[in-house]
């Protein structure tokens, strides 16, 4: 009845496979590891913000669900019972959370073992045995694998949660990598303390201009140099909500997915005032990463209205209109247009736009010219996607704010306290 079961990250990452064709293949003709592709071409090249449920492909069927912000797919070349196979998936997402204690795609690349024993006992042959707690309990042999305690060591390393970051395919931002400095030098005898509230932004935006894809990665990072040991309380929004199911209020809830906090953190008074109490020894340290998948509360930063067509035999137009949706004050004021470049890349086959600064609210326009031999209307086809690198101050997407910082007790003379927000694009995908 199944063909394959496969669990695929929101960048199409796959996380898992399970193939029972292979078994069958003798006495059935059935799809091949191709259809993987096949199902996230299809999934990302719609351009509504809702994706059908169920997917076809000449004869080959893909019933999905989204949890966790992961795809649960399974593939069937019959005409079994849609909403069996949805009831199934939900069901296989939610023994994964049991087992695995979170539904995340590190979760599931740090259990994989124990997800594969699960599907071997649920599905034989490609049909459906028991999703039954009470029965797999009986069989499950592997040990979950635990999250191991946050440690500073990997930040360098891997993504938050765990996840691969874009890091290679984006120019790297300035302001998130380089350590938070003082103006003034680093200078022990100085009462200063600083925090980071920095943001990686990935997004996809299809065609017509809706937002398919969005994913938020944060951290908040502190750099201290008070020459005394202080209790240090930091202050978050008091509407601040952590997963779906503890959304306090209404559109101005700030809201994420899940959060992981440095074992120093005491969160005595996290959950009713939303208050972070942590001693900052001298240095930099991370204090609290947080994740929010598949919403982006405010409008994407920036929008593309693209236009291409052919001009002579071998040349082709390329008008791009990008517009700014932040609020003025977000953004520098002042537009530099002489110091905008473009350059045609033709070994990556680019074109290459650099905007120095962009104030929000605003919009700027480009005609670009190019010849290309041998060029058919079909090759129109062909252009894009557009993919951005920016780097917004003063500015985070999920909404998440410093409401205060207090020291305890007070420091003897006058602590400056200083906080900076930064948010870049870690990759913004915009389709043609």
């Amino acid at each position: 009845m199944i063909s394959q079961i496969f669990i695929l990250s929101s960048k199409g990452d796959h996380l898992i496979y399970k193939d029972y064709h292979i078994i069958m293949k003798h006495f059935r003709g059935e799809a091949s590891k191709d259809s993987i592709n096949v199902f996230y071409e299809m999934v990302t090249a719609l351009s509504g913000d809702q994706t059908p449920v169920v997917m076809s492909h000449k004869d080959l069927h893909f019933i999905h669900v989204r949890q966790g912000g992961l795809y649960w797919v399974a593939s069937t070349k019959t005409n079994p019972s849609p909403f069996t196979i949805i009831e199934f998936l939900n069901r296989l997402a939610a023994l994964t959370k049991d087992y695995c204690g979170s539904l995340s795609e590190k979760s599931v690349r740090m259990n994989f073992a124990l997800i594969y024993e699960l599907l071997d006992e649920m599905v034989d042959f490609g049909y459906i045995q028991t999703t039954s707690t009470d029965i797999l309990k009986n069989f499950i042999q592997t040990e979950a694998v635990s999250s191991k305690p946050f440690s500073l060591f990997d930040l360098s390393n891997v993504g938050l949660f765990g996840a691969e970051t874009q890091q290679s395919k984006v120019a790297p931002s300035v302001a998130a990598s380089r350590p938070i400095m003082s103006s003034r030098g680093e200078q022990s005898g100085k009462n200063e303390i600083f925090v980071d509230v920095i943001e990686r932004l990935s997004v996809v935006i299809g065609s017509k201009g809706v937002l398919m894809k969005s994913d938020i990665q944060g951290e908040i990072r502190i750099k201290c140099f008070l020459p005394t040991s202080s209790e240090m309380r930091i202050g978050l929004n008091e509407e601040l909500s952590i997963g779906k199911s503890q959304q306090k209020g209404y559109s101005s809830a700030v809201r994420v997915d899940e959060c992981r906090f440095h074992q120093a953190v005491k969160l005595d008074e996290f959950d009713t005032f939303r208050i972070l109490k942590v001693c900052p020894s001298q240095g930099e340290q991370t204090v609290m990463q947080y994740q929010l998948c598949d919403e982006l509360p405010c409008a994407p930063p920036f929008q593309l209205f693209p236009s291409v067509q052919k001009d002579y035999v071998n040349r082709v137009l390329i008008f791009l209109k990008l517009r700014c949706d932040l609020p003025p004050k977000s953004m520098s004021q002042e537009l530099s247009s002489p110091d905008q470049t473009a350059e045609l890349q033709p070994k990556n086959k680019a074109l290459l736009w650099e905007i120095p600064r962009f104030p929000g609210g605003a919009q700027l326009s480009a005609l670009f010219k190019v010849d290309v031999p041998g060029l058919s209307s079909a090759s129109l086809l062909e252009v894009g996607p557009v993919s951005m690198s920016f780097e917004l101050a003063k500015q985070t997407c999920s909404g998440l704010q410093i409401r205060f910082l207090r020291l305890a007790p007070t420091q003897t003379g006058l602590s400056q306290r200083w906080v900076r927000y930064v948010t870049h694009s870690d990759s913004y995908t915009i389709r043609i």
